[in-house]
């Protein structure tokens, strides 16, 4: 058995798993709490927190009829960054082929070259490498050549979240068993190898910020956080329309983009109770300035990673801000100037895209329970619950 916390914008989400040998992992408990998340690096209100994750905690306990005394932490973007180090070995030899000792020299060396960070290294993992001046491969072994180089991505967690939550979890008589990069694993189970192998831009709009992520092999190469979400689309319903928050959000995530002028109203409530209508227009000259707003700063993440993207490079929309609405992948994509896909789905249960960070974390801990000692590339997680 597996248990797993996921810190979002919004919501807490705890889920518990059993894996059977290694062909089968089944969902057994999920318990969801909502919260008011985070921004700069802060809990927006750390006094409410223990209570949410004991709800989440206690819900997915209920499910799965399991106590939860151990957890496995995922670390969400804004409390980690992302570095890149690229290194080389020489091979050694009458006949040199890439055995296992250059590639762990080579890791040994780019951990060198990272030197000392601002928090703890908890992602490790390869964007590719090439033997001599041969193309870009995840498999080198056995390889014939003189030199191998390769690209090392580093995923470093902020301290602050790693002793904050462990003490949390402490108070709660629960202990953590370690700490996972939630977009990592996110990038690693929903966008497919080949993509990734001409790389792949990542976009999880949120509910207070949206992650954009550059994936190329086994690594992400490139990650930034931006501090907008639908959160603050619906905020601005909120007061541009005169209705209650809850009543905005409603509206937003039945509002479809790109739909002609003049088609469907809303309804909604103020704060004092009363009823009210609006037409298309009058929620989208509200809601659409935020969304390209956001759409327009994803663009320009994607301008200012330095990552090179080939014609063939697709970029993939997730979260619960824009995913989930229709039209919203094509709305995203009018501003990136390219073509945008959904994820595939990997579940039956909590299959909107406002949980595929929580199942992303959940096989990413899987995965690496259960991998080879060579390091599991190619593991049958990429395909977990039947994907």
């Amino acid at each position: 058995m597996v248990a797993a916390m996921d810190f979002g914008t919004s919501k807490i989400v705890a889920l518990v798993a059993e894996t059977s040998g290694r062909q089968r992992c089944d969902i057994i408990g999920a318990g969801i709490a909502t919260y008011d998340g985070f921004m700069e690096g802060q809990w927006n209100a750390p006094h409410l927190l223990n209570d949410a994750i004991s709800k989440a905690v206690h819900e997915a306990e209920e499910q799965s009829h399991n106590r939860i005394r151990e957890i496995h932490v995922g670390v969400p973007g804004e409390f980690s960054t992302v570095k890149t180090v690229e290194v080389k070995v020489e091979l050694q030899g009458a006949d040199p082929r890439v055995s296992e000792r250059d590639i762990n020299a080579l890791f040994e060396k780019a951990s060198r070259e990272l030197g000392e960070v601002r928090g703890s290294v908890i992602h490790r993992s390869p964007a590719w490498f090439i033997v001599d001046d041969g193309k870009k491969t995840l498999e080198p072994m056995g390889m014939h050549g003189y030199e191998l180089r390769a690209m090392v991505s580093f995923v470093i967690a902020d301290q602050f979240f790693l002793e904050d939550v462990s003490e949390r979890f402490r108070s709660l008589g629960i202990t953590v068993n370690g700490f996972f990069s939630t977009p990592t694993g996110q990038a690693m189970l929903f966008v497919p190898d080949e993509e990734r192998d001409r790389t792949a831009i990542l976009v999880d709009m949120g509910y207070l910020n949206t992650e954009v992520m550059a994936v190329e092999g086994d690594a992400i190469t490139y990650m930034k956080t931006i501090p907008m979400g639908g959160g603050h689309i619906a905020a601005d319903m909120t007061y541009g329309l005169n209705v209650t928050l809850d009543s905005a959000e409603q509206i937003k995530r039945g509002y479809v983009y790109g739909l002609a002028t003049g088609t469907g109203s809303f309804e909604g409530q103020d704060k004092e109770g009363n009823a009210k209508t609006f037409t298309r227009e009058d929620v989208e000259k509200v809601l659409e300035p935020r969304a390209e707003e956001i759409c327009e700063a994803v663009r320009d993440a994607v301008k200012e990673s330095g990552v090179k993207l080939s014609n063939w490079s697709p970029v993939y929309l997730t979260g619960g801000a824009m995913a989930i609405n229709r039209g919203g992948k094509d709305f995203l994509s009018a501003k990136l100037g390219k073509p945008v896909r959904e994820l595939p789905r990997k579940a039956v249960k909590l299959s909107s895209p406002a949980y595929s960070s929580a199942l992303g974390l959940l096989d990413l801990i899987i995965d690496t329970a259960t991998s080879a000692p060579q390091g599991g590339m190619g593991s049958f997680f990429r395909s977990l619950f039947g994907g």
